[in-house]
């Protein structure tokens, strides 16, 4: 039998990608930024084989496009990116959460509130990226609790990508009013009593609001490119 011995420039990769990752939804690194591979090998005092390693497994999470020749950048998506997108969530999300509430309804109640506990000081704070993180573990809520892990796996195709966005493009909204904030309340008084009809309602216009406000700011970002 081959040795199982883990390979330790592997396990560094994978901390270098979550760094990165976690700098990526954060803001850290803009939408369409570069990211020098040299950079960040001298900023966590490591070699470039880990950093070229965590990049390739960003790019296979959507979150970095790497241009042979040229460089590696964060993600910028098209519009019909941001439309595809939205029309994933729409149609995964109410499952996940009708899956959730006959799976794990107290786990996922529990998880969903705590996101919400955390919203309102951001919101008071006026701090985008306390918000994206608690409006990330809300909706995340539903896969974790939702008792299929296909599905769960589904939505982690695209939850970098969506963290992202919330954090650079509506989060800084979000904080300035409470429609986000109370939108989340509702989702979750509505799913803690199974009124799965009136769920689906709101998520779809929660949802459709956000992809609004992403083509918006791609507008606005071409405009400056002009």
């Amino acid at each position: 039998m081959r040795s199982l011995k883990l390979d330790t420039p592997k396990s560094l990769s994978q901390r270098v990608m979550q760094r990165l990752r976690q700098a990526i939804i954060d803001g850290e690194f803009a939408l369409g930024a570069a990211i020098s591979e040299e950079m960040v090998a001298n900023s966590f005092g490591v070699s470039r084989t880990p950093v070229r390693e965590a990049m390739g497994q960003l790019q296979a999470q959507g979150l970095v496009v790497i241009r042979p020749q040229v460089g590696s950048f964060v993600f910028t998506p098209s519009a019909d990116d941001i439309n595809a997108l939205c029309t994933f969530r729409i149609a995964l999300e109410p499952k996940a959460a009708e899956l959730a509430y006959g799976h794990d309804r107290d786990g996922a109640i529990a998880t969903m509130s705590e996101a919400i506990a955390a919203m309102e000081p951001a919101v008071t704070a006026k701090d985008n990226i306390a918000y994206g993180r608690a409006d990330a573990a809300f909706h995340e809520a539903l896969f974790t609790h939702c008792g299929n892990r296909y599905l769960a796996e589904s939505y982690q195709l695209v939850s970098g990508r969506v963290a992202a966005l919330r954090t650079n493009l509506t989060s800084p909204i979000d904080v300035r009013t409470r429609t986000s904030f109370d939108e989340h309340r509702r989702l979750l008084d509505l799913f803690a009593r199974g009124e799965f009809t009136a769920f689906e309602e709101l998520m779809t216009t929660h949802i459709t609001n956000s992809g609004v406000v992403y083509a918006r700011a791609l507008k606005v970002d071409a405009l400056k490119v002009e």
